[in-house]
């Protein structure tokens, strides 16, 4: 079933800097692509961020009078993908929207799309091969430079850390691990890093957890790659350890996560973690529809910086990923208003 929104288009971004002339968005809608059914697959249902995506689709679609159809959800799971996008582009998508978890295993069903003309906009993800039209996605490895930066510097050069690996069988995972450790070894030598594998899994995480607490009781950091999986098991645990304890107590465990969710922030004011590096879910949704709207249209964009605060940077022939700002939150500005995670929901 497609969800036929139509009212006229109000493009709540200015022109791209790096966009050419005959690739202008917000010049209004154009008769080639109007009402052209455009798909989104959402990538899970068990992490907090991706449901705040998902809330943030269908919001972003009315104000900009896409034909969305009716998002399918892939549950983690590739086959399930590969699945949904082919069900999609039987039903009419002249574009799809997508988040991988799996970045290498999802190369063929892109070249597949590739060959049928439909563009593809993927979220947060980058496939390891294949091409896009956009990859939509903050600078991953930013992100375990500065949690990096960020316990070093809590933690005075030394201790122990353990640190919550995301599947490297996604790009992300490999960026934020490959930066936190880079980092550490270069920067913070007295640290140890206890990397644990999770596939992005609570449970997981919580279990590597335990185990290494009852190893190392003197473990005084953690580094979250995902907030949105991680939290509330690590928050559980560390409550039934009476390790939750506030900043100013010898026993506090100093936190870095990632995500940005309303949760993580009520967890910093709290005092119960201390950090987290914010990922835009509004703007993945916002300037992923963007884009899609914009390969319909077939519009072109070229590296360099935009009018949204972000940069279009070239990652290999071929395909292009707008880097999205993803500011660090800590006590000091974690009341921001601008951040998403305390605008959602009002």
């Amino acid at each position: 079933m497609r969800l036929l929104l139509a009212t006229a288009l109000v493009v709540s971004v200015a022109t791209l800097a790096a966009c050419n002339s005959s690739a202008s968005p917000g010049t209004g809608e154009s008769q080639n692509a109007k009402g052209q059914p455009i798909a989104v697959d959402l990538p899970r249902a068990d992490s907090d961020f991706w449901n705040s995506y998902a809330k943030y689709i269908p919001q972003f679609a009315k104000d900009t009078g896409l034909n969305l159809m009716t998002p399918t959800n892939s549950q983690n799971d590739i086959a399930k993908l590969v699945a949904n996008t082919q069900a999609l582009t039987s039903q009419g998508a002249k574009a799809i929207v997508m988040a991988p978890q799996d970045t290498g295993a999802i190369a063929t069903t892109l070249t597949q799309l590739e060959q049928k003309k439909i563009p593809v906009v993927t979220v947060d993800t980058r496939p390891d091969k294949g091409n896009v039209y956009m990859v939509v996605r903050a600078d991953n490895r930013a992100y375990g430079q500065k949690a990096c930066e960020f316990l070093g510097a809590k933690l005075g050069g030394k201790g122990k850390v353990v640190e919550f690996q995301g599947s490297l069988s996604s790009v992300n995972g490999r960026d934020r691990s490959e930066a936190f450790a880079e980092c550490m070894s270069s920067k913070f030598p007295g640290i140890t890093v206890f990397a644990e594998p999770t596939d992005w899994e609570g449970a997981k995480a919580s279990a590597a957890l335990q185990t290494r607490l009852a190893q190392h009781p003197d473990i005084n950091g953690i580094y979250m790659q995902a907030g949105g999986v991680f939290l509330a098991p690590t928050l559980q645990l560390l409550r039934t350890k009476n390790l939750l304890v506030p900043p100013s107590d010898p026993k506090h465990i100093f936190i870095v996560s990632n995500d940005g969710i309303p949760q993580e922030f009520d967890a910093i004011r709290k005092g119960e973690i201390d950090a987290t590096v914010s990922q835009p879910a509004d703007l993945y949704a916002k300037y992923a529809l963007f884009y899609a709207k914009a390969a319909v249209d077939g519009k072109t964009f070229q590296p360099g910086k935009t009018d949204h605060d972000s940069t279009i940077v070239q990652v290999r022939d071929g395909l292009l990923e707008d880097q999205l700002p993803a500011p660090l939150v800590t006590k000091d500005n974690v009341d921001d208003s601008a951040l998403w995670g305390n605008q959602i929901g009002k």
